[in-house]
């Protein structure tokens, strides 16, 4: 089976199943959104160290850390990976001025 969108899924025989499958839609829905808005935040940022604007980029990071933390402590990325993504601007952040 195709691990596509498009492929057919078995149809759940009991009651408790079929509702878990209806809130799983969900929760996916609700994880892309979030995961795509992550994408976001840290792309604008890039685009800001990358324009060399110093202080727009520091005022794009501080809106994406929380976008970031929420993210972590929702369970969608690793603890990890939110830290990992925060240094490595704060650290390019921190070059601009060099």
């Amino acid at each position: 089976m195709a691990s596509s969108s498009k492929a057919k899924k078995k149809t759940v025989r009991l009651a408790s199943g079929r509702k878990r499958a209806r809130q799983d839609v969900k929760l996916n829905a609700a994880n892309t959104a979030l995961r795509s808005k992550f994408r976001t935040v840290i792309k604008n940022v890039q685009k800001a160290i990358v324009t060399g604007d110093k202080a727009k980029a520091a005022d794009l990071f501080k809106t994406a850390q929380p976008v970031i933390d929420s993210v972590a402590d929702k369970g969608i990325f690793h603890k990890n990976k939110a830290a990992r993504h925060k240094s490595r601007l704060s650290a390019k952040i921190k070059a601009l001025a060099a």
